[in-house]
């Protein structure tokens, strides 16, 4: 295994663990992702794309934001063109995805482009540098705010709020059924090291979590528990005022998240581009996701108001939301034989279930104040061929 230098964080940690006793995971996660300047998604440097760790549907084509872009457009029209109109992108890294949202806006749909404002919210500071000179042509629509923004309540807007991969990367509660009951996974101090222990729950929250699903995890089994995705849901239904709330990420409902075949959950490590297992190695260098439990993010949003507009795999959303349109653009302009066959290569990866993205990531969309919407993603698929 490759070594890297990790001391700083894992001693701030280790610290902490031996002033105070073993903490939750959800803590020790919570440090290695997002620890001010140590944490991977807030310390500089490239995480995302050849040059990262990971890659996400961003990184195949630009065709992506410019479908989630056609529905956004939609989106617009079924609210009734209202005026302003924010589009809010949680989670921006780089700003790819952004721009490529507002391009095909300003090229498809002038009217909305000249009243929308675009909002970017991103926990590492120096990401801002970064979106200002990629999104330069479109700088006088641009707003930035932190996720402490969100959180504390400080946003208020009507339009769309999306996000691509976040949820998955929030710190998550890991829980262990034992013979005497659900048992809580605490990190503490071995050494240098770090050592898993077990403990009553931190919280009545993660019983209630499960009880509310109708979940018993069996004995042995492990499995993630995501309140900072419910608090995060609470606190944009706060924000929004009216429109959409659009939600992209990997994951499952929660008979298929909590089931007997996920033994040993779904928590897992990426280091440039291959899968890791153990979370205690490479403390804030590489990435920590789980999947997201979309029947909480449902049921909840229910709750506070987010109406489930439409659920389904990506490859349903993209191609309804026009997917064959723009492949067909693009292979009309494309000037050989073979620059036509990379382009259905690349963009296969975005729909097709095995070895791609299209039914592993899910698409969740919640609205609100806005009854019966017609959105593109909802189109008959007899229609579509």
């Amino acid at each position: 295994m490759e070594q890297v230098d990790d001391a700083a964080l894992r001693n701030i940690i280790l610290g902490r663990i031996r002033e105070r006793g073993p903490i939750p995971f959800v803590d020790f996660m919570a440090s290695c992702l997002y620890e001010p300047g140590l944490g991977y998604y807030t310390s500089p440097g490239r995480k995302v794309g050849a040059e990262g760790d990971f890659y996400t549907s961003i990184n195949v084509h630009r065709v992506f934001g410019r479908l989630v872009a056609r529905e956004i457009c939609r989106m617009w029209e079924v609210m009734g063109c209202p005026a302003p109109f924010e589009v809010v992108e949680v989670g921006a890294g780089h700003g790819q995805l952004a721009k490529d949202v507002l391009d095909t806006i300003r090229e498809l749909n002038g009217e909305l482009y000249d009243i929308l404002s675009f909002r970017l919210v991103e926990a590492e500071p120096s990401l801002a540098e970064v979106q200002r000179q990629l999104l330069g042509a479109h700088l006088p629509k641009l707003f930035w705010s932190t996720p402490a923004d969100l959180a504390e309540g400080r946003l208020r807007f009507t339009g769309c709020l999306y996000s691509n991969e976040l949820i998955d990367s929030f710190p998550v509660h890991l829980v262990e059924m034992t013979p005497e009951g659900l048992r809580e996974v605490f990190v503490a101090a071995a050494g240098d090291r770090f050592a898993e222990t077990l403990d009553l729950p931190s919280t009545p929250e993660l019983e209630a979590y499960l009880a509310r699903l109708g979940v018993t995890l069996d004995p042995g089994q492990r499995g993630e528990i995501n309140l900072n995705a419910v608090r995060w849901l609470a606190s944009v239904a706060t924000a929004l005022q009216r429109g959409f709330v659009l939600t992209i990420d990997y994951g499952y409902l929660a008979p298929e998240l909590y089931g007997p075949m996920r033994r040993n959950g779904t928590l897992l490590c990426y280091w440039r581009h291959t899968v890791e297992e153990d979370p205690y190695v490479r403390v804030g260098k590489q990435d920590m996701t789980t999947h997201v439990d979309f029947t909480t993010l449902m049921a909840q949003g229910e709750s506070l108001g987010l109406k489930k507009a439409w659920y389904g795999e990506q490859y349903r959303f993209l191609v309804a939301a026009g997917m064959l349109e723009e492949m067909m653009a693009l292979e009309a302009a494309a000037a050989t034989e073979e620059e036509r066959l990379k382009i259905r290569l690349t963009l296969k990866k975005l729909v097709l279930p095995e070895g791609g993205m299209g039914d592993t990531f899910k698409v969740l969309v919640q609205a609100k104040g806005v009854e019966n919407p017609r959105l593109l993603c909802m189109r008959d698929w007899g229609k579509l061929f």
